[in-house]
């Protein structure tokens, strides 16, 4: 008998020894000197939430946790209220990568604050200038943070590596010269090459597609806290073939509810994303069927509207579990904001138009800005557009 148990001892130990190899494991903590380096003394954080863009864990008692390693995949920290991450809030992992430690730093907690929307930057040299207007306005109202919710750079889509890259060291520059945190989301001009016909860029490059955002800034889609407030960043860009359009994949759909699960369900959401779950702008600027971006796309077999996320009856049947009271978008390159009242909740739908330039539909000019949200004690107010003042009037 004895013989026995020492047998099935050297079977077993292997395996779970190889399962844990297969993981990425490491300590969220307070990281009191704020130089990234856990120092004697300085103590892990409980219940802070890690994800790997699929599974999704707290922190124990001693702030460790333990996720599956995805290869060329990311984790990151859902930078829990009253804590700043020092450094990245995300890391790649690689086939080696097992530790991945993040030093989070105190800060007071807020029950007033004011945070930034803006989207649409289109970063290219001939343009540069109306970001850097966006960013002294920006620093002068010292918010919280800032949101740009997609379209960052001026084209991956239809170009080589080189321009691509260009555009997204740029972008790169730029944003680190903001005073407070930038979050950023995908918009479809970040996806590398995919319009295969223009870019002659195979899908076998190793940043095809997602893959270059996430090289430059890393999970495309994560959450965050603040006052109060749960931040979720979404990636609405989905791709068929060569064609973007407004989708949330299912991985996604998966991941949204897991984090979602990590928090109370009186807490307030606010989602960020490129492609609108709903927008009034397809009937103002009027149907199209010309490339490159026509009205309409065939996904499976199956017609539907492309600028919008074609399955956001499936996202929001999610998010509706929670008190999802304010989604944010771009990509329409104007202001809008739609507001629905279902079962005592109040949702808003909102847009705010390009920092790149004016939009336009139906003969009317959009101006180019963006929107200032002010939270009193998890309250979100209507919003104050703030343009950018450089628009020439349309005459």
């Amino acid at each position: 008998m004895l013989r026995r148990s020492l047998v099935l001892t050297l079977l077993i130990a292997p395996a779970i020894s190889l399962a844990q190899q297969s993981d990425v494991a490491g300590v969220a903590f307070i990281d009191a000197n704020g130089n990234g380096i856990r120092d004697g003394g300085e103590r892990g954080l409980a219940n802070v939430v890690v994800s790997n863009q699929d599974a999704v864990v707290a922190t124990d008692a001693s702030g460790l946790y333990r996720l599956p390693r995805e290869a060329n995949g990311v984790v990151f920290v859902s930078v829990p209220d009253g804590y700043r991450p020092v450094g990245p809030f995300w890391r790649p992992v690689s086939d080696s990568t097992s530790t991945v430690d993040f030093p989070l730093s105190p800060i007071a907690l807020a029950t007033e604050f004011t945070f930034i929307h803006a989207s649409d930057t289109h970063i290219a040299p001939a343009v540069v200038a109306r970001t850097q207007r966006f960013r002294a306005l920006a620093d002068a109202l010292e918010p919280a943070f800032v949101i740009i919710s997609g379209d960052l750079v001026k084209d991956a889509l239809r170009v080589g590596e080189t321009e691509a890259t260009g555009y997204y060291e740029l972008f790169r520059h730029e944003v680190a010269l903001f005073k407070n945190p930038v979050w950023t989301v995908p918009g479809n001009h970040e996806n590398f090459g995919i319009e295969r016909g223009k870019s002659n860029v195979s899908p076998e490059h190793p940043l095809y597609g997602r893959k270059m955002y996430q090289h430059y800034r890393g999970p495309d889609y994560y959450s965050f806290n603040v006052g109060g407030v749960h931040f979720v960043g979404l990636n609405t860009v989905d791709i068929d073939d060569q064609w973007y359009y407004g989708h949330v994949d299912s991985r996604q759909l998966a991941w949204l509810e897991r984090d979602l699960a990590m928090k109370p369900p009186t807490m307030p959401v606010v989602t960020f994303n490129h492609i609108p779950f709903f927008s009034s702008f397809e009937p103002l600027s009027g149907y199209s069927d010309e490339p490159p971006a026509p009205t309409l796309i065939t996904v499976n077999g199956k017609t539907t509207f492309r600028h919008t996320v074609s399955n956001a009856g499936a996202a929001l049947a999610i998010l509706r579990k929670h008190r999802h009271v304010l989604a944010l978008g771009g990509h329409t390159h104007a202001g809008e904001q739609i507001v629905y009242n279902v079962e005592g909740l109040e949702t808003r739908f909102s847009q705010t138009p390009a920092i790149v330039g004016p939009g336009a539909g139906a003969g009317m000019q959009f101006v180019s800005g963006f929107t200032v949200y002010t939270v009193r004690n998890g309250v979100i107010d209507a919003g104050r557009f703030t343009p950018l003042g450089i628009d020439q009037p349309r005459r």
